[in-house]
């Protein structure tokens, strides 16, 4: 059984390619793993941690530390395909196989979760039924997920920040589908794997709304091409409003507007489930991995 003590070592695993960083940065200042360590340092002032890219040729522990020197690894977001064949892909999975062997406590967000998906066994696709773009709409916990640490304090319905490309197709033997919607079957899980525990959401609780407005700006073309804006006006309208809520999470009018409640616009409540899972490091029981 693991435990933890204070302070905890963390390792952010940040799955974006170069390219893909750099264009977030242009965007919103910050690339995915910058933003997991900004969070993870105001929920853990006293937390060492660590940034590793997976998919990148060279990526490399810290000298002298390996997987089982951390507390626990959390896997950002990306724009990595896992379904396809390539090296960055290759590399990333084999990196999340090597964590659950390890048995470190895991926890990823959107591509995050699909990477321990198929790392475990399962599948993933490009989304089924449409884009789901800026939030996820009434994200909806099932019996399992009603009574599991990483959903704590949610209520039966609830909206978070999320824009992906793929879904999970099939969860791995072993795991539990936490949550859904109704365009995206499993926005939340537990894989148990080889010995280790991951806890995976399909949206952001990491992300400010800033970063949502960002992201929508990245991916204008898609969203045009996919029929949920009319042109690039049409996006930059709405992440217009996005940007303005962000600055002033009080403005009722634009959380009106946007069909926001606080569990979006509050961020304690937008980063539950982050909150949650180091809260269970630390009382280590939740994540225990039975030996």
């Amino acid at each position: 059984m693991r435990s933890s003590h204070p302070p905890l070592r963390f390792l952010v695993a940040e799955s974006e390619t170069q390219q893909a960083r750099e264009k977030r940065r242009e965007s919103v200042g910050r690339s995915s793993g910058e933003t997991y360590l900004d969070i993870l340092h105001r929920l853990v002032p006293d937390a060492a941690c660590d940034r590793i890219q997976p998919a990148d040729t060279d990526a490399a522990l810290p000298p002298g530390l390996s997987l089982t020197g951390y507390d626990a690894v959390l896997l950002t977001g990306s724009p990595l395909h896992l379904y396809e064949e390539t090296p960055e892909t290759r590399r990333t999975v084999a990196f999340m196989r090597a964590v659950f062997a390890s048995g470190t406590p895991a926890f990823g967000s959107c591509a995050g979760l699909q990477v321990a998906t198929v790392a475990a066994g399962g599948s993933v696709r490009p989304n089924a039924r449409r884009l789901e773009a800026s939030f996820a709409r009434r994200i909806t916990p099932t019996g399992e997920g009603r009574a599991h640490p990483l959903l704590a304090g949610r209520p039966a319905a609830y909206d978070a920040p999320a824009i992906h490309t793929d879904e999970v197709e099939a969860l791995p033997p072993g795991a539990t589908l936490l949550a859904g919607n109704r365009l995206t079957a499993v926005q939340a899980a537990e894989i148990r794997f080889d010995g280790g525990v991951f806890w995976g959401v399909q949206y952001h609780p990491e992300i400010g709304l800033d970063e949502v407005a960002g992201a929508l700006r990245r991916q204008a073309d898609s969203l045009v091409e996919a029929g949920l804006a009319r042109d690039g006006e049409d996006v930059e309208a709405y992440a217009w409003q996005v940007d303005g809520l962000h600055a002033d999470p009080t403005r009722r009018d634009l959380a009106w507007r946007l069909g926001l409640d606080e569990q979006v616009t509050d961020e304690r409540l937008r980063q539950t489930e982050m909150r949650n899972f180091v809260e269970a490091l630390g009382r280590g029981r939740p994540l225990a991995v039975d030996s």
